[in-house]
């Protein structure tokens, strides 16, 4: 097999006679002359078979042959300005490797849960296949923006004996006789150790949230990055994730055009998003909500200290052209490390970032850098302070300040995309009522 070529390389191939081995997506059969699309992941080409120019045998396996049956193709790459990849495939020899027998998912209309049941196949379709592709580039870009910047991948653990984001949505399991261990929430209080060694460091890996919400913005395993910079304040925590952001949002509109333009997305909207983002606090964010709630009472106003909602998010996003941070909460709706704003210690240096029409896909802030104040925290949040003995320690030994935020990927990819449902933006979700396959 080592001699089969990428689909995406065949205009380096034009008059040549190659082999290539992929997937069947589509047949169309005209009596003497058969076309084939062949998916390899790579591409996708258009395979000509005519009768007259194989054997019998190939001309009548080719004109048989199941969606998504595996094959090796042999053939002459000819130049077609009308296929998507500029090429065709000129078939002299066609060998199936997989039979595909009553593939269960067609050309009809199936629902939701029919498809879900099936995602194991489901990702296969185009739709899918872009949207993998989309969620592939995303993570590339922020990797490749992150290390330019001078940060160090820090791996955090899964499995943790404290939470990070309160206790309410854990989920827990035993751990020997050591007692109740946690799936990790968020890798930031570890990584701040590491922020701490090196400096600028971020983590980048699975985390569960335990939150019984069916929101088509929410799963219970989920993908985060995690950056966290020493000597960073509250001002150069914003700046950097809207260069982030940009970069990445930029390297998907110029690498995968094609798989956005294939699932509709207003690519002109995605070229606005470019740094600087718009910039308002907590407090003029519910001013906003006021003014721009509709009369009919679907978006209620929202009293200072509660929380903004997805649809205060979405109406509050929508006022704006590119992504808009939130800064400045009141510190007793936030996670208990958050650092006090000194000019006006209720509210605490913090941000949520909105994409337009969309809501959250960041949340940052600088920490708490004084012992003494954490400890504080800790406690007033009704959390066992020995469990974050090593946390405190951070602040203990040569402490700086720093901050850092967190990005989900499914949230990015969901709103790049512009998919439907967060379901769709990671290869096997695991949401509310949803654990196979």
């Amino acid at each position: 097999m080592h001699d089969l070529v990428s689909i995406a390389h065949l205009r380096e191939h034009i008059g040549e006679t190659v082999r290539i081995g992929g997937w069947l997506t589509h047949l169309r059969s005209k009596g003497k002359i058969c076309f084939a699309v062949i998916r390899d992941g790579s591409a996708v080409v258009q395979c000509v078979v005519v009768k007259s120019a194989v054997d019998e045998t190939v001309f009548e396996t080719a004109a048989h042959l199941p969606i998504e049956t595996s094959v090796i193709v042999t053939g002459e790459v000819k130049a077609d300005d009308r296929s998507p990849g500029g090429v065709e495939l000129g078939v002299s020899d066609l060998q199936v490797v997989g039979a595909s027998p009553d593939y269960p998912i067609s050309k009809k209309e199936h629902g939701v849960a029919f498809l879900q049941e099936h995602r194991h196949l489901w990702l296969r379709s185009s739709r899918q296949h872009a949207a993998m592709r989309i969620r592939s580039e995303v993570e590339a870009a922020i990797m490749e923006f992150l290390h330019a910047e001078g940060f160090v991948r820090f791996d955090t653990p899964i499995l943790t004996p404290c939470a990070a984001e309160g206790t309410s949505n854990l989920f827990a399991t035993e751990y020997f006789d050591l007692g109740e261990a946690y799936l990790a929430q968020t890798g930031q209080l570890y990584v701040e150790a590491g922020m701490m060694a090196l400096g600028k460091v971020y983590c980048f890996g699975p985390t569960f949230r335990a939150e019984k919400s069916k929101t088509r913005r929410h799963l219970t395993e989920f993908w985060m990055v995690e950056p966290e910079a020493a000597f960073m304040d509250h001002a150069g925590n914003l700046e950097l994730q809207e260069q982030m952001l940009s970069f990445v949002v930029q390297r998907c509109v110029e690498r995968r055009r094609g798989d956005l333009e294939l699932l509709g997305r207003d690519i002109e909207a995605l070229e606005r998003v470019q740094a600087p983002f718009p910039r308002i606090t907590y407090d003029e964010a519910l001013e906003l909500v006021r003014e721009k709630a509709p009369d009919d009472g679907s978006i209620e106003p929202v009293e200072w200290g509660e929380d903004l909602g997805a649809p205060h998010e979405v109406l509050i996003s929508e006022q704006f052209d590119r992504p808009v941070f939130i800064e400045k909460y009141p510190a007793k709706i936030k996670a208990f490390y958050m650092q006090p704003d000194p000019e006006r210690p209720e509210v605490v240096l913090c941000s949520d970032l909105l994409a337009p029409g969309f809501g959250e896909i960041v949340g940052g802030s600088e920490r708490i850098h004084d012992e003494a104040l954490l400890r504080q925290r800790i406690e007033e949040h009704g959390l066992p302070v020995e469990n974050y003995r090593w946390y405190l320690d951070l602040r203990k030994y040569g402490s700086v300040p720093h901050s850092g935020f967190g990005l989900g990927i499914e949230r990015v990819v969901l709103w790049i995309s512009g998919l439907p449902h967060i379901r769709e933006a990671i290869p096997f979700p695991r949401m509310l009522y949803r654990i196979y396959p």
